[in-house]
């Protein structure tokens, strides 16, 4: 569902990411990880269309973001690390506003908004203008938007920003649900408990190259065996 053949972005003389290469088939929770600078943002900037790669090419369900963005981008839901609501708007009227992008049935719409209102338990302030809101209350609205389409494959930077511990535990078991249907999720966080909790396979990026990959989550999965292993391979 995901593939990023060859990925290269060069600022002038910088590299950001370096020949990165990833398959990630439908129904995975995909954990991508790296110490601050490492290349994560520019690679989900290109993921998502946010930047041309120099070289190298990135598809999500068969579309080629940079030659097909539109079919591409009716395939993702896309959640950045610092979600941007409008603030006049009622987080209801967002969820409406960015949903009709995708022309669904109206009806449809509805009731995929009111489906999310109440997993991520919103109704107490979804119709309130988002200039009220929280971090945690902007987080569940934005991911939310990110969802109503029903797009089958999810794309997150830092999920749990800002959430409150139940707020936390909805998102985390509701992300880990609709993988089981299907949904393929890539996500990128500083947050190693997470990552043990919930991703089918990791990897881990440096200086814009790929150092270390997982998928045999026995040997990193318990409590402190990936913080152990993300410290001494980034050291």
């Amino acid at each position: 569902m995901i593939e990023l053949r060859n990925v290269t972005k060069r600022f002038g003389s910088f590299v950001a990411v370096d020949d990165v290469s990833l398959t990630i088939p439908a129904g995975e929770f995909f954990g991508f990880l790296g110490p601050n600078g490492a290349g994560k943002t520019t690679t989900i900037k290109m993921l998502t269309g946010l930047f041309r790669p120099t070289s190298g090419s990135c598809s999500v369900n068969g579309f080629d973001v940079q030659v097909s963005p539109v079919g591409a981008k009716k395939s993702f839901g896309y959640v950045p690390d610092q979600p941007h609501l409008y603030d006049r708007l009622t987080g209801r009227e967002f969820l409406f506003f960015v949903g009709g992008l995708y022309k669904p049935d109206g009806e449809v719409l509805r009731t995929r908004i009111e489906q999310y209102a109440q997993l991520f338990e919103m109704e107490p302030f979804l119709d309130k203008p988002a200039e009220e809101y929280s971090q945690g209350m902007r987080q569940r609205v934005a991911l939310a938007a990110a969802l109503v389409h029903d797009p089958p494959v999810l794309i997150i930077d830092e999920p749990l920003l800002g959430l409150d511990p139940r707020s936390a535990w909805l998102v985390k078991t509701t992300l880990k649900e609709l993988t089981k249907k299907g949904l393929t999720i890539f996500m990128s966080t500083h947050l190693l408990r997470v990552v043990e909790e919930l991703c089918d396979r990791i990897v881990i990026i440096k200086g814009g190259r790929i150092i270390y990959e997982d998928t045999a989550k026995a040997s990193w999965a318990e409590h402190g065996l990936l913080e152990q292993t993300f410290l001494q391979i980034t050291r």
